[in-house]
């Protein structure tokens, strides 16, 4: 699907520049509570989501012509993965600032279950 290309490219340019802002800062020991803290992990998860979920969405566009599903379950899949690389790295933001907020991840999660789930749904039918 077009869209799922052009998101998918868009995404990983995303991943490589949040990777630059955040390579800025990454020798001071201490920056955002240090290595291992929850913050730097959830922000470095967030980086590398844009990367695997861009990817993600480049795979699905170039799977679809073998898929064997109707434009319907086409159209959810694609929207689904979109929903999932925009509300991963924005969940892992949100929850770096407020770790309380530990449930939204449940949003791209989800997003992504369903879309990869008719995903393989299309692969199994071929």
């Amino acid at each position: 699907m077009p869209l799922n290309q052009a998101f998918g490219w868009i995404w990983v340019l995303a991943g490589f520049l949040s990777g630059l802002l955040l390579g800025l800062r990454f020798h001071e020991d201490s920056w955002w509570g240090g290595y291992t803290s929850l913050q730097r992990r959830l922000i470095r998860l967030g980086h590398i989501s844009f990367i695997g979920l861009g990817f993600l969405n480049i795979l699905f566009a170039l799977s679809t012509p073998r898929l064997r599903l109707d434009l319907p379950w086409l159209s959810v899949a694609s929207w689904c993965l979109v929903a999932g690389g925009v509300t991963m790295p924005a969940c892992c933001g949100v929850m770096a600032w407020r770790p309380a907020l530990h449930k939204i991840f449940a949003v791209p999660v989800v997003a992504l279950l369903v879309g990869v789930g008719v995903i393989v749904a299309g692969v199994l039918r071929s």
